[in-house]
């Protein structure tokens, strides 16, 4: 065994099952990893493997020596970023299931496929490079699965190929429908002799004849007592045939029409017994859909219709059971159509309703009374959602989820302001989450006592957010469990009213703000336990804080910030100052007192006080991010840091040129090294000889930088390199002077 890590293998020769685990979760990749090396000398050691599974891990290619696994039944390479499959995967004879599913990168499957006789279940669901199938899949008698079928042309995959697939069955995609050249052709593909449940139909734009695709869908009829969920796209006729539709599908649940741009009747839907989902998508040639009494849609429960602008006329009587709705780029008539159809919606998705005014608005919200989630995206015409707050709270009883997005002329949610006791008082008390993104003209918001999450976003035109005030009565908040807000690009904000009555806010996100003034009260909210600020230019200091449940505190690009204040802050986790240009002041003397600091991340603060940093660190840091302070890296001196630090980035120094007098820098418990722009570093080969537990080394932006620590090599599991031209000359590849040491390690990144 040439990899000594995996030596145990040597005596496990009869191992018949390997399903690999991640060798370790990096928090900057956030992948497993895998090293070719570890392959192409692991595989042999095991030639009576049955199942190999390597799903989820970043590796780009299959060592050829898969090929002499000659008793593997089961191979899963799912979400992995193989290209393709070597040739001699044809010889693994006694495969029976082969998984690439996930595979963004696979872009050819080996003309040797057809050996594989034994085969019973291919899934090559979610490859989109994936343009053609192997000949001879027909060939293979034993598939059971086939999850993705591509038809080509005379030298590729032809449809006809299903008829010896008998015992096909499940789910079933079948693209480039248009190359099928006659419908005789799609008779033999015989679908409705298949135990298909799911069956995903597609043609390509623009196809030839609209009869011969009516004829080729005709003949694609699937089992009627076994198809669950029927999709259809760019289908090019101008009606289906008539078994789309037929009461006989007793068991068909979901029903999707996208793109058949051409299509201008449905077939009868409502006779289908148990449809649940009903979708339709791109039907630009559509302009009436009504149905019958005898077609009623007894058990829909989800409609969507998206970008059909001409459907203009709907006529349906009634939908009992529906309960989420969603409609896209249609005329304000289908939806009031079909809220009066459908009175027991409880979700509502809309946008780009042609014609939606705000009477037209006010009109549909009357029949809306058992919504408890609504999205209002991109309908340029409303003003104002309701009259007043009182108006709203008599219809919208149960609205629990309101989100409204570029909506333009958006001015407030409610027409009528409220005085000032009761502002947010008589507003929907059962809403939790109010979502306002990308309102340009909104100018005021008043927020309901019952709110739980607060999310506000693009809104330039915002002077004023509001909470009811404090009462004996439970306003400011005072009845909820807990409190989010975020809000970011709202640049005339200046601040939250009544905000510091809400003791139970237990996160703040205030960000690109640039009025915003950070409120003096901020000790009020006990309860807070995350604070986040960034780009807010009004912020020139910030205050002591007392806050005793805070964990996380996080505060960058305030460039006219110039003080920080105490930090009283018993449970604080994670702590992070980034980029705040002209920062002086900081409390770096109680440091030492923060007991529960896990992570410290300080930087590119150039004006922070020349002495920091003293060498007072918390006790029980794990992971510090550190640099492009006032005073330099040389100039440190020792640090102690505590044993617990595994996590270290050093950043942005410009005199540095090899660690040699620098090792007290480096404790001996790091795990994980981060050296980030060093302009003129040259050596990593001394200084670093201790650290002797290192998995994770980076080394970004430090472009003279030409060796690496070789010692420190072998334990390894990690190496990234990104903008050193010089490292990445003797790293990349595999006749690189530094490739025979580093090819083992499993996560290898080199970037320019």
């Amino acid at each position: 065994m040439k990899f000594s890590k995996f030596g145990a293998f040597e005596k496990a020769r009869s191992l018949r099952t390997l399903l690999a685990v991640y060798v370790g979760v990096d928090h900057w990749w956030n992948d497993f990893y895998l090293s070719s090396k570890i392959l192409v000398d692991l595989l042999p050691e095991l030639p009576l493997l049955r199942v190999l599974s390597l799903s989820r891990f970043s590796i780009s290619e299959v060592p050829n020596s898969i090929g002499t696994l000659k008793h593997l039944r089961y191979l899963n390479l799912s979400k992995t970023n193989i290209k393709e499959l070597p040739e001699n995967v044809g010889n693994l004879y006694n495969l029976q299931t082969l998984i690439v599913f996930g595979c963004k990168s696979l872009t050819n499957l080996p003309k040797s496929f057809f050996k594989l006789k034994r085969l019973r279940h291919f899934d090559i669901r979610n490859t989109p490079l994936l343009k053609k199938l192997p000949l001879g899949i027909g060939e293979l008698k034993s598939l059971q699965t086939l999850t993705r079928i591509i038809i080509g042309g005379n030298s590729s995959f032809s449809i006809t190929e299903l008829k010896g697939l008998k015992d096909l069955h499940g789910e079933i995609s079948i693209e480039g429908l248009n190359k099928v050249q006659s419908s005789m052709h799609a008779r033999e593909a015989n679908l409705s002799f298949k135990g298909i449940d799911k069956l995903e139909l597609k043609w390509d734009d623009g196809s030839a004849s609209e009869t011969l695709e009516k004829e080729v869908l005709n003949e694609l009829k699937p089992r009627s007592d076994k198809l669950k969920m029927l999709e259809v796209e760019c289908y090019e006729g101008m009606e289906f045939p008539k078994w789309v539709g037929d009461p006989s599908f007793n068991r068909l649940v979901h029903v999707s029409l996208r793109a058949c741009r051409k299509c201008t009747s449905l077939p009868p839907l409502g006779r289908l017994p148990s449809l649940e989902i009903l979708r339709f998508e791109d039907m630009s040639s559509w302009e009436v859909w009504s149905t019958n009494s005898e077609a009623m849609f007894p058990c829909l429960r989800e409609l969507q219709i998206k970008n059909c602008p001409n459907l203009i006329d709907v006529s349906v009587e009634a939908l009992p059971s529906l309960r989420v709705l969603r409609i896209y780029k249609c005329c304000e008539s289908v939806l009031r159509s079909l809220v009066r159809a459908a009175s027991s919606t409880t979700e509502m998705e809309i946008g780009s309703i042609l014609g939606l005014t705000d009477e037209v608005w006010r009109g549909v919200i009357e029949n809306l009374g058992a919504l408890e989630e609504l999205s209002i995206q991109d309908c340029d015409e409303i003003r104002y959602l309701w009259e007043s707050d009182a108006e709203a709270s008599k219809v919208l009883v149960n609205l629990k989820e309101l989100k409204v997005s570029g909506c333009k002329k958006l001015v407030s949610l409610g027409e009528k302001e409220e005085d000032e006791d009761n502002i947010g008082s008589n507003l929907l008390s059962s809403l939790r989450k109010l979502e306002i993104q990308s309102c340009e003209s909104m100018e005021r918001l008043c927020c309901p006592n019952s709110i739980q999450s607060l999310r506000i976003f693009f809104c330039d035109s915002l002077r004023h957010v509001s909470f009811p005030r404090a009462t004996t009565t439970g306003g400011g908040g005072q009845n909820l469990k807990s409190l989010t807000i975020d809000i970011s690009f709202c640049e005339n904000l200046k601040s939250i009213n009544q905000l510091s009555n809400s003791t139970h806010l237990t996160s703040l996100s205030i960000s690109y703000c640039g009025n915003m003034e950070l409120f003096s009260d901020l000790h009020q909210l006990s309860n807070l336990t995350r604070l986040y600020i960034s780009s807010c230019e009004s912020i020139e200091s910030f205050p002591n804080l007392q806050l005793p449940n805070l964990t996380d505190l996080d505060v960058r690009y305030c460039k006219n910030m110039k003080a920080f204040g105490d930090l009283q802050l018993p449970n604080l986790i994670s702590c992070s100052i980034w980029s705040c240009k002209n920062l002086e002041s900081f409390p770096d003397l109680q440091l030492s007192k923060l007991t529960m600091l896990k992570e410290m991340d300080i930087r590119y603060c150039p004006m922070m006080d020349a002495s920091f940093p003293r060498g007072l660190w918390p006790p029980n840091l794990c992971l510090l991010r550190i640099g492009g302070l006032k005073k330099p890296i040389s100039e440190w001196g020792n640090q102690n840091f505590p044993a617990s630090l595994v996590d270290l980035t050093l950043s942005d120094e410009p005199d540095v040129r090899n660690f040699s007098q620098l090792s007290h820098l480096f404790p001996s418990s790091l795990t994980s090294l981060y050296i980030v722009s060093f302009d003129i570093l040259e050596s990593l080969s001394t200084g670093l000889q201790h650290l002797t537990s290192l998995q994770h080394l980076l080394i970004d932006d430090c472009p003279k930088v030409n060796d690496l620590p070789e010692t420190l090599l072998p334990s390894l599991l990690c190496l990234s390199i990104s903008n050193c031209p010089k490292l990445k000359e003797r790293c990349e590849g595999r006749g690189s002077h530094y490739w025979p040491l580093i090819s083992h390690i499993p996560c290898i990144e080199i970037e320019d």
